[in-house]
């Protein structure tokens, strides 16, 4: 993203205003707490991915709400493989 200055997938407040200067509307440092805590719901301090997805869907898209809460969920449940891949032998394969 062009505004996620560390690369970590989130907007703080230096992106926000970077951004919102690149936009021709510049906010002062209280308004953009406010639109962050908006956005997060006060429970941080940056905007994740997740979050502005969210909030570009509004209240009308529950479906594709959903949608997102169902992936989410099954990208957490399933893990991740560690290690080298199993040696196979030509007996194994299809």
């Amino acid at each position: 993203m062009e505004f996620d200055l560390n690369n970590e997938g989130e907007i703080d407040l230096m992106s926000l205003k970077r951004m919102m200067e690149k936009l021709g509307v510049p906010k002062t440092h209280l308004e953009m707490k406010k639109m962050i805590s908006e956005v997060t719901g006060g429970v941080s301090d940056t905007i994740s991915y997740r979050d502005f997805v969210n909030m570009m869907l509004g209240k009308r898209s529950a479906v594709l709400k959903l949608v997102m809460m169902f992936e989410g969920k099954a990208n957490e449940t399933s893990p991740k493989p560690v290690g080298p891949p199993p040696e196979r032998d030509i007996a194994s394969l299809p």
